[in-house]
């Protein structure tokens, strides 16, 4: 079943699995257990049955914009989303890619083969001092908050390593400890000249009490190796921020749920004209007409997406929304009876993988002397 109902100034989408063994959990204190019998349900209009058999996980995906340049004004936002998000019984939240630092939309940083603009470069070092340092005083902040409202969250951010930014995302547990990040390993297009390139190090998949969670951000969704790595980590539940509004995502979206038998969570933000800073400070690029401050940049589509293929939740063209489904586990089980990518349904004696998990680093120091040495240079 599937609802909308406003929500302040958003709109909430919930949705229970099709599946009639899902059981209600308490939300309170992220336990996995059966809840006690209750009256009056959390939503009206989601109808959940009890089977100790099974376990339901209730999720969100944040569809929002960005403050572009006020990061500080961003987490606040962030904040009330995920107060939001807890107070309606989520466990697990999800934001889009880069919302922590802005998704450069339109933006070309002043850059042609060969050159680079004065305006360009200021354009950078404002997007660079926007970015976050990780761990940091944000990192600080996103964590406390997970633990405050008692949820997983994990966070699209633009993280900053001295001077070079990379799109990542960021995982922490509902008692407020970060676990650790994925930083995206192929940026696409333009991405590149702002963004560098993740390593085989940060592709994880973490464990929980609700799940083995681990995401791939926008367009790497599209690789198949690197779906496949996080396949044999076991993925459970495959949170997707992404940028792309196109109607092509969503069936990237429905390939990646019945490929890998997994819950699929995509999270983008809804964008319009005038949540970027108004010309000349920010120049919008690659549109055929001039868009107005009204004008939709970025139109969301953020879903939800069973094992099977079923559609849970959304996707929302709508606007700023919050949209939520409650994720039988047992759906996991029962997809993987048809298809499992990495066991039943491989034949790694034809084909393999092998994934190069450790950092690589352009400068390397073989001791903590030679280390010390050329600190002093």
């Amino acid at each position: 079943m599937q609802a909308t109902v406003p929500v302040s100034s958003s709109l909430h989408t919930t949705s229970t699995a099709a599946d009639p063994t899902a059981l209600s959990t308490q939300t309170n204190n992220m336990a996995l257990v059966p809840a006690p019998p209750s009256e009056t349900p959390l939503f009206a209009e989601v109808d959940m049955c009890s089977d100790s058999s099974t376990t339901t996980v209730r999720a969100t995906v944040i569809q929002a914009s960005t403050v572009f340049y006020d990061t500080p004004a961003t987490l606040d936002k962030a904040e009330r989303f995920l107060a939001e998000a807890a107070g309606y019984g989520s466990q697990l939240v999800v934001f889009p890619e880069a919302f922590i630092g802005g998704y450069p939309r339109g933006s070309s940083f002043g850059a042609t083969i060969g050159s680079r603009t004065a305006k360009g470069r200021e354009d950078f070092r404002k997007y660079h001092a926007s970015a976050i340092d990780v761990p940091g005083p944000e990192v600080d902040r996103l964590a406390a908050m997970a633990g405050r409202y008692k949820v997983y969250l994990v966070m699209g951010v633009i993280e900053r390593e001295g001077y070079t930014l990379y799109c990542t995302v960021l995982f922490f547990d509902s008692q407020g400890h970060y676990m650790g990040k994925h930083r995206k390993v192929m940026p696409t297009a333009v991405e590149r000249i702002v963004w560098g390139f993740g390593d085989g190090s940060t592709i994880p998949v973490f464990g929980t009490p609700i799940g083995k969670i681990g995401a791939a951000i926008c367009w790497e969704n599209r690789m198949p190796l690197l779906r496949t790595a996080m396949y044999g980590k076991g993925i459970e539940i495959y949170c997707a921020p992404t940028a792309d509004s196109r109607d092509t995502w969503q069936a990237t979206m429905t390939h990646i749920a019945l490929e890998g038998g997994c819950f699929v969570l995509s999270a983008n933000q809804f964008c319009r004209r005038k949540d970027y800073p108004p010309p000349p400070e920010y120049v919008f690029l690659g549109v055929e007409e001039d868009p107005t401050p009204d004008s939709v940049v970025c139109a969301g589509g953020s879903v939800i997406i069973s094992p099977l293929g079923t559609v849970l939740a959304g996707p929302n063209y709508d606007g700023e929304a919050l949209i939520s489904a409650d994720l039988d586990l047992g759906e996991i089980a029962r997809a993987k009876f048809d298809f499992d990518v990495v066991g039943h349904y491989s034949r790694p004696e034809v084909l393999s993988l092998t994934v190069r998990d450790h950092p690589t680093n352009a400068v390397m120091f073989t001791s903590a002397s030679e280390k010390g040495e050329a600190s002093r240079k």
